[in-house]
């Protein structure tokens, strides 16, 4: 499954449609970039083409990834590289006549080196300065028996959010002034309560909905998960440290299958689909702890960038203007301090 190359570009020009709602401001706090993933290359040129589809994307947010780590030197210090790379691609995308602007980005720090993980965000800071917004240590965590089935299998310890070293690190991101980002599956929900109530002063960021599965094992069980997920959702929204974004399903882990359908979905068949995750999302958290998000390219394995923020757009109809402008672009401003 490629994320950008010729005849994925073709697969998703199938769906074309007007721009909704077109003068309404997008701060995209969620993306990556690869200058080489799997075989596969997504750019700073590639995501310009994506910003700048009719939407009016006027910032971003690059959400580490693992891209253009140090070859060389000690294992906790080659993420350091991925900063220097996105500061190149941040001026490279000044340059560029259309698309949006890189605004900060969130790197990666292993934040169960408690004894240095204050200089690693140091040096990180020395290399971006206040760009620099904070951290994802991702939770994620596979089940044994699921990694065949998924597309991006997690590697991350089951009791991640329980250890002492981790958590110590996640309340000194909030001592610091960072936030902390993180995406997990939708069984770890409870585990990631608890390291909020246990980190009240530190912003915390759950990434794709806590990422509900729907294949391997799960593919089967959709009404399921999502009631377990819906309660969870409520009970986590009682966290006021923790704020939501609203986006990555339309990963192929999720299971609806687009990337492997002969056109991708349209605006109305994404909502048809999604909404409810949404709604309900919206409902226990309010706009102002919301935020949509592309998680570019990766759902863009399933559907093109401007039909995504139609749907986004169809799906915020329903709510104030003043509650689209958190859901949007406010949100995202205020949480990683734009």
């Amino acid at each position: 499954m490629d994320l950008f190359h010729e005849d994925q570009a073709l697969w998703l020009a199938q769906v074309q449609e007007p721009i909704v709602d077109p003068d309404r401001l997008i701060i995209d706090p969620h993306h990556h970039l690869w200058p080489d993933m799997r075989g596969d290359v997504y750019n700073i040129e590639d995501f310009t083409v994506d910003t700048s589809s009719g939407h009016k994307v006027a910032g971003t947010v690059f959400m580490e990834c693992g891209t253009c780590y140090l070859e060389t030197g000690p294992e906790e210090e080659k993420s350091l590289g991925e900063t220097a790379y996105v500061l190149e691609q941040t001026e490279k995308a000044r340059e560029l006549a259309n698309g949006a602007p890189i605004l900060g980005m969130v790197g990666h720090v292993d934040l169960r080196l408690n004894d240095r993980v204050d200089d690693l965000l140091d040096r990180h800071i020395a290399i971006a300065g206040s760009f620099f917004k904070g951290i994802r240590h991702a939770g994620a965590s596979a089940r044994a028996a699921d990694v065949d089935d998924m597309f991006i299998p997690a590697s991350a310890p089951a009791d991640l959010y329980q250890q002492t070293d981790f958590r110590r690190s996640v309340r000194r991101l909030g001592e610091r002034g960072l936030s902390y980002d993180t995406w997990h599956f939708h069984f770890q929900t409870q585990n990631f309560i608890e390291l909020a109530r246990s980190c009240p002063d530190t912003q915390l960021v759950l990434d794709h909905f806590g990422t509900p599965l729907g294949v391997g094992a799960y593919q089967d069980q959709r009404k399921e998960i999502y009631e377990q997920w819906a309660i969870d959702i409520k009970e986590l929204s009682e966290c006021p440290n923790v704020v939501l974004k609203l986006g990555g399903l339309a990963m192929p882990d999720n299971g609806f299958a687009w990337h492997t359908a002969e056109r991708p979905p349209n605006s109305d068949e994404f909502v048809a689909a999604q909404g409810d995750y949404y709604h309900h999302a919206i409902d226990c958290f309010g706009p102002e702890r919301c935020m949509f998000e592309s998680n570019f390219p990766v759902d863009r394995l399933s559907l093109g960038y401007a039909v995504l923020f139609n749907g986004f757009k169809k799906i915020a109809a329903s709510y104030s203007d003043s509650e689209q402008e958190a859901l949007f672009s406010g949100t995202a401003s205020r949480i990683y301090r734009l």
